[in-house]
């Protein structure tokens, strides 16, 4: 078992809540880079945690010689992997086909990216066994691409990298409601197209996890819907979200000048803006909220003398 970003500790002194594993016979690795030989499967691993990745001076990311299978173990993220959806966790350590070098390995085992995805002819992340990217949505997507919908695990039959996907039945569901464009539509019109999606769902929404995208809402119509409708549907199902998205509007970058790299105020000012909130919040006040806490504190930054 390695660690990945999520499972690193902060500081030295901070222990991992996976060295509980250890009292089982797992072998652990949360730091620094290990071979680790199973002499009675003729076996090494070299197991590649998060931390020993993402340093600048690596470890060298190939077999050692006295076993017959050689597989690598390595939590990374694989440049250019769920950049279409974001559906890549943040802080990943960045690898490519090169650093791998799957031809070397008998198979190379990767953690980090939740949808089950090969890479090499020997190389996979199986993905995780539950939806716990900040955006489900785009990884229910990314494993359509796939051709599979579901999570699961692989398991991996060795030498000859026989790989079988083993879907686990889940205990609740992402539903996705039908996309309702809202542009011209007057509030007590939406609120029966969010109520004839809700009505139409299968499965129906009770105790599942539920989307509701509507596009190009504006503030006046948002805030006229019937809420107390939503707030029934948000007590029916586990989780509902009712995704507003507001028109599109033209925003020139405050220099003018091509290039113009955005200051962290900026930065969070656009990520707040198209954020998913819930119908009955203002989006306004959030974003000057947002915007007001990150100044303040690079205010404080500078008065400390801090970086």
């Amino acid at each position: 078992m390695i660690a990945g970003e999520h499972d690193t500790p902060r500081s030295a002194e901070t222990g991992t809540i996976l060295r509980l594993y250890e009292a089982l016979g797992v072998d652990v690795v949360v730091d620094q880079a290990r071979h680790l030989t199973f002499s009675k499967l003729d076996c090494s691993v070299l197991a590649a945690p998060h931390q020993a990745v993402i340093q600048p001076e690596r470890p060298a990311l190939r077999p050692q010689r006295g076993s017959t299978i050689n597989i690598l173990l390595l939590h990374g993220q694989l440049a250019g992997l769920g950049d279409k959806r974001g559906t890549a966790e943040y802080g990943g350590a960045l690898v490519d086909q090169h650093d791998l070098a799957p031809a070397q390995w008998d198979y190379v085992a990767l953690g980090h990216y939740h949808v089950a995805q090969q890479v090499a002819a020997n190389a996979w992340y199986p993905g995780s066994i539950e939806y716990v990217t900040p955006n489900p949505w785009g990884q229910l997507q990314d494993e359509e691409e796939q051709g599979r919908r579901g999570k699961g695990y692989l398991l991996v039959d060795l030498p000859g990298s026989r790989v079988t996907f083993r879907p686990i039945a889940p205990v609740r569901r992402h539903v996705e409601l039908p996309t309702i464009e809202g542009k011209g539509l007057t509030p007590k019109e939406l609120d029966e197209q969010i109520a004839a999606a809700v009505a139409g769902a299968k499965p129906g929404i009770d105790d599942q996890i539920v989307r509701q995208l509507v596009f190009d809402v504006s503030r006046a119509t948002a805030r006229d819907l019937d809420h107390g409708a939503i707030r029934a549907y948000k007590a029916r199902a586990l989780h509902f979200q009712l995704d507003l998205r507001r028109p599109e509007v033209l925003r020139a970058e405050a220099s003018g000048a091509p290039g113009h790299r955005q200051t962290l105020p900026e930065t969070v000012q656009e990520f707040l803006e198209h954020r998913p909130l819930d119908a009955d919040l203002d989006r306004a006040e959030f974003v000057r909220l947002g915007v007001e806490y990150v100044a303040h504190v690079g205010r404080e930054g500078d008065e400390g003398g801090g970086t």
